[in-house]
């Protein structure tokens, strides 16, 4: 049965970590890679440097210095169409396709706003932006009824789950593990009766983390992780779910982005 590839990558600035684009691909075969922050107003995306690794068909939605999304496919795809400009912001934080694969398949890939520093609405702009977004979000799922043969996927700026974080007491008042957020998230991911891939497979007693501090001098012996990074798919492809990886040895990459390449694999 044929497969399909999909990884999500908060790359940090698609320009200045093309190079790492190659590394990617070498190890983890995708057929699709989602990307975050790109930091790229359209008129400069690298297209020569990444159909040169074998992704002909591509669409992003940039802008300079921050924030930017895109999507890059071995496989024909066609932009949605009238999907919301979030928090009337305009800010390239959402990239939605439909995948020419047997039975069509429908690709969200989000970067939801980190939240700046203070857990406070009211205190705090950038948090009451997080959640807005995010109350959005979960609003539009419900309008839209559940998915049906879909991925949506991205850097969501939580971690849900008591491990997705390295020690959840003292992450409880941190913003991206706050009972606020992960309330706003569970309220999403339900709207849309969204399936976790990653933990398909690996069990919530488990520690995952796909994001590490750049703040550590050294990342790999703190371990002071946090699963940032999601792929959740609709009910439908839940058993169609047929590996996954998180690739840490990513983060020790030269010129390294704080988080990793994570992958779910679809047997279609």
């Amino acid at each position: 049965m044929p497969t399909l590839r999909i990884v999500t990558w908060n790359i940090n600035s698609v320009r200045l970590r093309l190079p790492l684009l190659a590394d990617l691909v070498r190890d983890l075969a995708p057929d699709v890679i989602c990307l975050q922050e790109t930091k790229c107003p359209d008129d400069l995306f690298p297209h020569d440097g990444i159909a040169a690794l074998g992704f002909p068909h591509r669409a992003q939605r940039g802008m300079k210095g921050y924030n930017g999304v895109a999507i890059l496919s071995r496989i024909p795809l066609a932009v949605r169409e009238g999907d919301p400009n979030w928090c009337e912001k305009g800010d390239c934080r959402h990239l939605g396709v439909t995948l020419d694969v047997p039975g069509g398949l429908e690709l969200h890939n989000f970067y939801v706003p980190a939240g700046g520093d203070m857990p406070d609405r009211a205190a705090n702009p950038k948090f009451a932006h997080k959640l807005d977004f995010v109350a959005e979000a979960a609003a539009w799922e419900r309008a839209r009824g559940g998915a049906r043969r879909a991925v949506m996927l991205g850097d969501l700026n939580i971690a849900p789950l008591e491990h997705d974080v390295w020690s959840h007491r003292q992450m409880l008042g941190v913003v991206s593990h706050t009972p606020v957020e992960v309330e706003a998230l569970n309220a999403w991911q339900q709207a849309g009766a969204w399936h976790d891939a990653l933990r398909h497979f690996v069990p919530p007693a488990e520690k995952l983390y796909t994001w590490w501090s750049y703040r550590a001098k050294d990342w790999a012996a703190a371990n002071r992780g946090r699963r940032l990074d999601h792929i959740w798919v609709s009910q439908d492809l839940a058993g169609a779910l047929s590996g996954w990886n998180v690739l840490k040895a990513a983060r020790g990459w030269t010129q390294a982005s704080d988080h990793v390449p994570v992958m779910a694999e679809i047997t279609l």
